[in-house]
């Protein structure tokens, strides 16, 4: 039986490595998402645009605006004289913000009571609006504090961020490009490799042949299996090295943590193989498994931010549990201890996928 198995997989891994698109498949993909996630994606504000308009000129006015141009999050690039300019830089898209200091905020601070600070934010992009606009409320709060006025927070808060203490944003997105690289890899070679023995008539060759189904199933499924796992390898590699995301849990927690959920993938990928004619059929019905799940996975999203409803349709979903884990393993260094309810799931919903799968893949075989 597993020879005739690692005939079929080694015939397998070679026909991979010979065609160049398949080639192109296992390669391009890791680098781009890597690329995408780890240098284009980036969340973090940092030199953000802002117009300084202060219509006080005061002591306190100026010791604001010297605040907001020397933090390492502005760039005071205009200084309005009027609300129309003001205005028109919002519209034109020059600066994210307008910081107005209008007249009487110095000689409110001189008095102790609170200086009123506007501030207009380009709410066209809200996830910016609102980091921008935290961190102008935290500069206006560090002048009232500096000054001992009733700007001051009544109460002194220190704040310490664990696990991603930079509060980088490609911390959070490189450990889900494990993920997704996994599932493309793995969902789309496994449905084409099967369909295209259909398409070049090679799977009734193997038919007449003593190979089981139980043996072409393992024979064909493995090999991705194994490139998953070295594309996992690559991805992980690059992300310590390249963009130097920490790795503070185990390696065995992530190679078996991936094991498991390369049940669902492979399983999902040989189930396609069953209902796809051709490989462009097989390439598509991956992308429109792969889109609802991804979206649904809480890579990009929060899934507590989703409508109930589906928040419970995401149990069903594999990918959710994995980027947990991998968030886990990576920032956290958590291992079986905590993550035992995200493997068990993970596990649960991948053999019940590879059984339905290996059952409909064994119907059409006979």
């Amino acid at each position: 039986m597993w020879g005739r198995i690692f005939t079929i997989l080694r015939k397998e891994l070679l026909q991979v490595l010979r065609e160049p698109r398949l080639r192109m498949m296992i390669i391009l993909p890791p680098i781009m998402q890597l690329i995408i996630f780890g240098f284009a994606v980036n969340l973090d504000i940092e030199n953000a645009g802002v117009a300084w308009f202060d219509q006080d000129h005061s002591a306190a006015s100026r010791e604001l605006g010297a605040m907001l141009g020397n933090s390492r999050y502005f760039r005071v690039v205009a200084r309005p004289e009027s609300d129309a300019e003001a205005q028109l830089l919002l519209d034109k898209g020059t600066v994210l913000s307008v910081v107005r200091v209008g007249p009487g905020f110095g000689a409110d601070m001189d008095r102790g009571r609170t200086g009123q600070v506007q501030v207009l934010m380009d709410g066209t992009n809200s996830n910016e609006a609102g980091i921008v606009s935290a961190y102008v409320s935290r500069v206006v709060t560090n002048l009232g504090r500096a000054r001992g006025t009733g700007m001051a927070a009544p109460v002194g808060i220190e704040q310490r961020a664990w696990f991603n203490e930079e509060l980088k944003s490609r911390n959070y997105f490189v450990p889900g490009v494990v993920m997704n690289i996994i599932t493309l890899i793995t969902l789309m070679l496994t449905a084409m490799a099967i369909v295209r023995e259909k398409e070049i008539g090679t799977m009734e060759q193997l038919m007449v042949t003593p190979i089981r189904p139980i043996e072409l199933m393992l024979g064909k499924t493995i090999p991705f299996a194994l490139i998953g796992f070295l594309d996992m390898a690559l991805a992980t590699t690059t992300a310590l090295i390249v963009f130097h995301v920490p790795f503070r849990g185990s390696v065995w927690m992530l190679v078996g943590s991936s094991g498991l959920f390369l049940l669902s993938t492979l399983g999902a990928g040989l189930f396609l193989s069953t209902i796809s004619r051709t490989q462009q059929q097989a390439m598509m019905s991956a992308f429109f498994f792969f889109m609802p799940t991804f979206m649904l996975s809480g890579f990009s999203f929060p899934v507590r931010n989703m409508p109930e409803v589906i928040q419970w349709i995401t149990y069903l979903n594999p990918l959710r549990y994995f980027i947990e884990v991998l968030r886990g393993v990576f920032l956290k260094g958590v291992g079986v201890e905590v993550l035992w309810p995200q493997l068990g799931a993970m596990g649960l919903i991948g053999v019940v996928i590879l059984l339905v799968s290996a059952g409909r893949f064994r119907k059409r075989l006979d």
